[in-house]
């Protein structure tokens, strides 16, 4: 009864500072956004790596932490500017405006973050500056094309019915599955896609 009277105050100042990192992040949504990227980001690139046949000791965890990196500093950041400017420009929660943002968002904020993946990542694997165009150049399209057939439907469902505080994180774990497929993209060889296009087709 002594001790557990004795570890109460530790764990009252525990769950205080849980109560203090809420609060936090409710006043700070991107730091939410942040958080969620840098761990489903490099859980994605692990699934992906485990459907390749990899396990524990085999794992690329470099590979892993460079899609944490590039997930929870430019990812979500980005991600989170562009839902308060598209939230500023169309204010209306209905039906629509979310359709109306989906689409907008298909045509602007999507190409720009499908070539700053495959340019971004190329450059933390430390490749030149010509191979990582190249890497734009080969594997943009094929990825565009099938991001714009899902995309849409998770963005107008994201405009329409989560709250703004809550968007960064919802899309976040949509891009789960959406994250191991780039990571897919992001392995295959660009000499090998240009040469057969339909290696894209996952069965």
């Amino acid at each position: 009864m002594a001790a557990a009277l004795k570890a109460t105050p530790k764990l009252m100042q525990k769950l205080s500072m849980l109560a203090q990192f809420k609060i936090f992040t409710t006043k700070h949504p991107i730091v939410r956004g942040m958080i969620s990227y840098s761990i489903i980001w490099p859980t994605s690139n692990i699934i992906q790596q485990t459907i390749l046949g990899r396990r524990w000791d085999t794992y690329d965890w470099m590979e892993a932490l460079r899609f944490s990196i590039y997930g929870g500093l430019y990812v979500a950041p980005t991600l989170y500017s562009w839902i308060r400017i598209a939230g500023i420009a169309w204010p209306k929660s209905d039906f629509k405006t979310a359709v109306t943002k989906a689409i907008v968002e298909q045509f602007s904020y999507t190409p720009f973050a499908m070539v700053s993946f495959f340019f971004g990542i190329s450059i933390l694997e430390m490749k030149s500056f010509r191979e990582a165009c190249e890497e734009v150049r080969v594997k943009f399209f094929p990825t565009y094309q099938i991001g714009a057939a899902v995309w849409p439907f998770v963005a107008t469902f994201n405009f329409c019915v989560i709250p703004e505080r809550n968007r960064v994180v919802f899309i976040s774990m949509c891009s789960l599955c959406w994250t191991c497929f780039l990571a897919y993209m992001k392995h295959l060889q660009a000499t090998d896609l240009e040469k057969n296009p339909s290696i894209i087709h996952i069965s």
